[in-house]
C-alpha cells in the first residue's frame, strides 16, 4: 500500500503514522529523515541538500523530489510505504505522480486526519512544563494535581512562548494556507480520504484500518 498522510498540527499525524507502519509493515518516510540519510550516506543530492540546510535556505523542490525518488527506489518499499511530510506544494506532488508513474507504484490514499481549528487550538496550546524537572503535563489531557504545580518535583509550571494562542494560531494559518491547495489536488485525483481526528486515538486508527482493510485482500 502507496500513503500520504496530511494533518495539522495537533491533529495526531505522528501517532497514528507510528500505528499505521507498526501494523502493516511499511516504511514511514518523512522529510528530515530522508534528508538525514541522505546526508549519512553521502549522496550527491544528500551533499548538495547539507549544502542549503547549512545555510539556512530551504532545499529546492528537484533536490528533494530526487532524495525521495532515490528513497522509494529502495527495497524495503516494495511493499509499499507511508509518506509523511511530503509533498508540501502542488509542484511537488505533481513531480511525485511522474514519479510513482514511472515505478508503477500509484497512490491508494492520501490520509486526511482532520480536526477543527478550535481543537487544535486547545491542544498545542494546553501544554505546560515544570521549570525544574522538565515534567511535561496538558492542561485538558494530563493536568497536575495542583494547578500551576509539578506533582514529581513542585517546581513551577510554564507555558513555553511557542505554545501561546498567537503563535499557534500563526502556524495553523500558514499550514492551512499550505495544505489546503495540495488537499483540493488530491481530492480531484480521487485519492483523499478524511478521517476525523477528533475521536479517541484508537478510534482513529480504527477507521484508518477500516480504510486500508481493501488493500490487503
Amino acid at each position: 500500500m502507496n500513503l500520504v498522510l496530511m494533518g495539522l498540527p495537533g491533529a495526531g499525524k505522528g501517532t497514528q503514522a507510528e500505528k499505521i507502519v507498526e501494523k502493516y509493515n511499511i516504511p514511514h518516510i518523512s522529510t528530515g529523515d530522508m534528508f538525514r540519510a541522505a546526508i549519512k550516506d553521502g549522496t550527491e543530492l544528500g551533499l548538495q541538500a547539507k549544502s542549503f540546510m547549512d545555510q539556512g535556505a530551504l532545499v529546492p523542490d528537484e533536490v528533494t523530489i530526487g532524495i525521495v525518488r532515490e528513497r522509494l527506489a529502495k527495497p524495503d518499499c516494495n511493499n509499499g510505504f507511508l509518506l509523511d511530510g511530503f509533498p508540501r506544494t502542488v509542484a511537488q506532488a505533481e513531480a511525485l505522480e511522474n514519479m510513482l508513474s514511472g515505478l508503477e507504484r500509484p497512490i491508494d490514499f492520501v490520509i486526511h486526519v482532520d480536526v477543527d481549528q478550535s481543537i487544535l487550538m486547545e491542544r498545542l496550546t494546553g501544554r505546560r512544563i515544570c521549570k525544574d524537572c522538565g515534567a511535561t503535563y496538558h492542561l485538558v489531557f494530563n493536568p497536575p494535581a495542583k494547578d500551576g504545580v509539578c506533582d514529581r518535583c513542585g517546581g513551577e509550571l510554564y507555558q513555553r512562548a511557542d505554545d501561546n494562542e498567537e503563535t499557534v494560531q500563526n502556524r495553523l494559518d500558514v499550514n492551512m494556507k499550505q495544505t489546503q491547495p495540495l488537499l483540493s489536488f488530491y481530492e480531484e485525483k480521487g485519492y483523499l480520504r478524511k478521517i476525523n481526528g477528533q475521536q479517541d486515538i484508537d478510534i482513529v486508527f480504527a477507521d484508518i484500518e477500516e480504510l486500508l482493510g481493501g488493500l490487503r485482500k
